[in-house]
């Protein structure tokens, strides 16, 4: 199956897969997706997540991430996925105007010339680049 969105195809599952109340959900591996799971992991919005070879495509296995409130009761972590740049309308922000995510709550994840990076992270290099998504 081809996919002309990798980033809104990762969103979606991991959205869908908390509506489910899921632990986990497995998706084909891309090179792009990995590095967003990278991003969400280390601003702690997924447990973890792991590259399972197979063949004829390789496969990416992710642990959701959620808290429990009162009486048990269990909500995600992320609370909000939204895609930002699109195939059909890409979406560049210089250094010095990328944006806030619910107040600096969230996470604005971009692509720039020096990799996949959260908006803070792109701030303190100085650089810009496409707006992925919004992650809060």
């Amino acid at each position: 199956m081809v996919i002309n969105d990798p980033i809104g195809d990762l969103l979606t599952r991991i959205r869908n897969a908390q509506m489910a109340n899921h632990d986990s959900l497995e998706m084909p591996s891309s090179q792009i997706k990995l590095e967003v799971l990278r991003l969400l992991q280390a601003e702690g919005f997924i447990t973890k997540y792991e590259l399972v070879e197979d063949t004829p495509q390789n496969r990416i296995k992710v642990t959701l991430k959620y808290a429990t409130g009162v009486g048990q009761k269990r909500f995600p972590v992320i609370q909000g996925l939204k895609r930002v740049s699109k195939p059909g309308l890409r979406v560049y922000v210089p250094a010095d105007k990328i944006p806030s995510v619910k107040r600096g709550l969230g996470v604005a994840i971009l692509t720039t010339s020096r990799g996949v990076l959260t908006g803070k992270q792109a701030k303190k290099q100085g650089v810009g680049g496409e707006v992925l998504a919004f992650i809060y």
